[in-house]
């Protein structure tokens, strides 16, 4: 059974840093990208991050360049999102995000609440 599980969210303080997590299970993601969107309430899904199959090159959105960095471990079967330097419109749900060609896996979400 194919599974993303994201995990480290919360409720933080402007400023700190989190790092969240995301699993995976039922399939190897050394062939995939791997990707960080996330959707914030009344608004679409938008995309954070990703990381190359091959190579690890790395892409992100202008609203987080130099605060969020994505990573990878195939042993691990694990991408991770590091961010630092939280703002208040960092708040959104958090979604992992797997693709290869036509196959796309989700994972349910980490919320990441950022307020005083």
């Amino acid at each position: 059974q194919v599974q993303l599980v994201e995990s480290g969210g919360g409720l933080v303080q402007p400023g700190v840093s989190l790092r969240l997590s995301c699993a995976a299970s039922g399939f190897s993601i050394s062939a995939y990208a791997m990707n960080w969107f996330r959707q914030a309430p009344g608004k679409e899904r938008e995309f954070v991050a990703s990381i190359a199959s091959v190579g690890g090159s790395t892409k992100y959105a202008d609203s987080v360049k130099g605060r969020f960095t994505i990573s990878r471990d195939n042993a691990k079967n694990t991408v991770y999102l590091q961010m630092n330097s939280l703002k208040p419109e960092d708040t959104a749900a958090y979604y992992c995000n797997a693709q290869k060609t036509t196959r796309s896996y989700w994972g349910q979400g980490t919320q990441v609440t950022v307020s005083s």
